[in-house]
């Protein structure tokens, strides 16, 4: 969706025609950081190993958090959320490399013969490569839907800053990886630059908005230790 479209509204609520795709955005990057949390959880980087149901039976608290999240950011409505449920990424699947190549952006390439997509080195390639690529739409997606929604940014940075801890947590289960801050910093480099340079088409106050709240994360997230944001732990 083009960035213009999606920041016409600008005041308190986002238009019913345009808070589906908004809210979309958000749950397809988080599919993907669920599937991938689920691989590396299983341990094996083998794909039949693999359970999201089991992934996420334990953190249903977690999961909880992170919709209820989203739900306030965005200022979505019930009707909104339900899409989440419809998309099905919350719920037992399997996870096939086509997936994870697609969350990944087939920045490995596929090889010959393409089966071999499923072995142990490409699948935890593509886990690396399709954790910082949708954690960081994760965030343009959130803050996107924030100014859609008019949440402004001393309203709404706290709240995404806090699903991106949890997001890290998912997808990198049980150790210490990629931060809030590392997701905020690349987020900063790879969509920033297209939205704020001056011939852009996003609206003036879409500007200001981004630039606010780029200001705001990096307060938040500024020097803190993974332990101390209780970030992918």
């Amino acid at each position: 969706m083009a960035l213009t479209r999606s920041l016409e509204c600008g005041d308190d609520r986002v238009a019913p025609a345009r808070a589906e795709p908004l809210a979309r955005a958000v749950f397809a990057a988080l599919g993907g950081v669920v599937e991938i949390g689920a691989v590396r959880a299983a341990g094996t980087w083998l794909l039949p190993d693999v359970s999201v149901g089991a992934f996420l039976a334990p953190r249903q608290e977690d999961l909880r958090r992170l919709l209820e999240g989203v739900r306030v950011v965005g200022r979505f409505s019930g009707e909104v959320m339900a899409v989440a449920d419809d998309l099905g990424y919350f719920a037992d699947h399997e996870v096939p490399a086509a997936s994870l190549l697609l969350w990944s952006e087939g920045i490995t390439g596929v090889p010959e013969p393409s089966e071999r997509l499923e072995e142990p080195e490409p699948v935890r390639r593509m886990c690396r490569i399709g954790a910082d690529l949708q954690l960081t739409r994760l965030l343009q997606a959130l803050v996107t839907a924030a100014l859609a929604a008019g949440t402004e940014p001393g309203e709404g940075a706290a709240g995404i800053a806090e699903i991106l801890r949890v997001a890290c947590g998912l997808v990198e289960p049980g150790r210490a990886g990629v931060t809030p801050a590392d997701v905020h910093r690349m987020w900063r480099v790879a969509h920033l630059p297209g939205i704020l340079r001056p011939a852009s088409d996003a609206p003036e106050w879409g500007k200001a908005g981004f630039r606010a709240y780029d200001a705001d994360l990096e307060r938040l997230l500024r020097g803190q230790e993974p332990g101390a944001v209780r970030a992918c732990v």
